[in-house]
């Protein structure tokens, strides 16, 4: 019998809003029968509003690459030269003099095993923050990493640093087998077979649908940069309908579920942003110090999105609270409910 009611969740939200610098917060949560199927909202955002997912949409980008690889487009352990042009691959990563670009793959780009930077820095976030909106394509990134030090070998053992240019990379990889906008990648094989009708690519500038993000106590308003990063965050959403996505992701009605399984297969430790471990293409965020095998599989957005699924208690979460330096409070929302489920 699940222990989890609306009532439970409503008090854990009331008392999540009330927390310095978060504004709103709406979280779902279900089991996989759906005898358990509960949504609640607090603060600025009503339970079926628009909200960036961000870093989610890593799971998207992930759903597209092991659909081509099953449609024999390419290999995880094919080296991104062969999709990707010469001006992309010259001086990718050099490390102490060597250029090791010729070795990184596909599964290097999805695990964030490349050693390539991350363009985003804090310095970038306090651009955006302080209202400095930008458009920010592949060029503009690969020039800002090719002016860096790669941290590692591609695949160097027991190493990852978590990167947004790698998911950038992926996206202009699979536009370049499919021949179209990866946003329509996402419309024509996950959007629209899904059907996510309250899903979408930020495309336009003057769309005013999502929730304003906030940076601690200032709004955020950014719509030059989340037009132009589609492949790392560019997906807005509903808690709702990124819940049938997570659930689908996970039972195979998007791929293989045996795909799973070479998913986790390998997880690396990362010690930003947060602490949390990296498979191939997908996140695991431990619940405890003290278990570190048992966890939250799924990902984090920097806006303060969440899709989860904790095997365990069977519990599937999603949602926002719509805030970059609020994951803490969402992951002790999840603990929580975890706890209620299994005791």
């Amino acid at each position: 019998m699940d222990k989890i009611n609306q009532y439970f969740l409503d008090e854990l939200v009331k008392k999540a809003v009330k927390k310095e610098n978060i504004w709103g917060f709406v979280i779902r949560v279900e089991n996989t029968d759906l005898s358990l199927s509960l949504m609640s909202s607090g603060g600025n955002i009503q339970s079926e509003d628009y909200y960036f997912i961000a870093s989610v949409t890593k799971l998207y980008v992930t759903t597209i690459i092991l659909q081509l690889r099953a449609a024999g487009r390419l290999q995880l352990d094919y080296p991104i030269k062969q999709y990707l042009s010469s001006d992309i691959m010259s001086g990718l990563h050099i490390r102490k003099g060597i250029d090791y670009s010729s070795d990184i793959t596909i599964r290097h780009l999805m695990s964030n095993t490349t050693g390539i930077r991350s363009y985003f820095t804090f310095d970038i976030i306090d651009q955006l923050a302080s209202g400095h909106d930008q458009i920010w394509p592949l060029e503009k990134t690969l020039d800002a990493i090719k002016q860096t030090k790669p941290r590692f070998k591609p695949g160097q053992k027991g190493r990852a640093l978590y990167s947004d240019t790698n998911y950038q990379l992926l996206g202009k990889i699979i536009e370049n087998i499919t021949n179209k906008p990866i946003g329509e990648m996402f419309k024509h094989n996950i959007f629209d077979p899904l059907q996510l009708e309250k899903t979408y690519v930020y495309e336009n500038m003057q769309d005013t649908r999502p929730v304003p993000l906030y940076f601690q106590n200032q709004k955020v308003h950014i719509p030059k940069y989340m037009t132009s990063v589609t492949s790392e965050g560019g997906i807005v959403s509903t808690a709702r309908d990124t819940m049938i996505f997570l659930k689908a992701f996970f039972n195979g009605q998007l791929f293989s579920k045996n795909d799973l399984s070479e998913l986790t297969a390998r997880w690396n430790l990362l010690f930003g942003p947060g602490l949390f471990f990296y498979g191939t293409g997908i996140s695991k965020q431990p619940i405890t110090a003290f278990d570190l095998k048992d966890g939250l599989l799924g990902h984090w957005g920097q806006s303060g999105a969440f899709a989860f699924y904790h095997p365990k208690s069977d519990l599937y979460f999603t949602g926002t609270v719509n805030q970059f330096s609020g994951h803490s409070t969402a992951a002790r929302m999840m603990i929580k409910l975890i706890k209620q489920q299994l005791t």
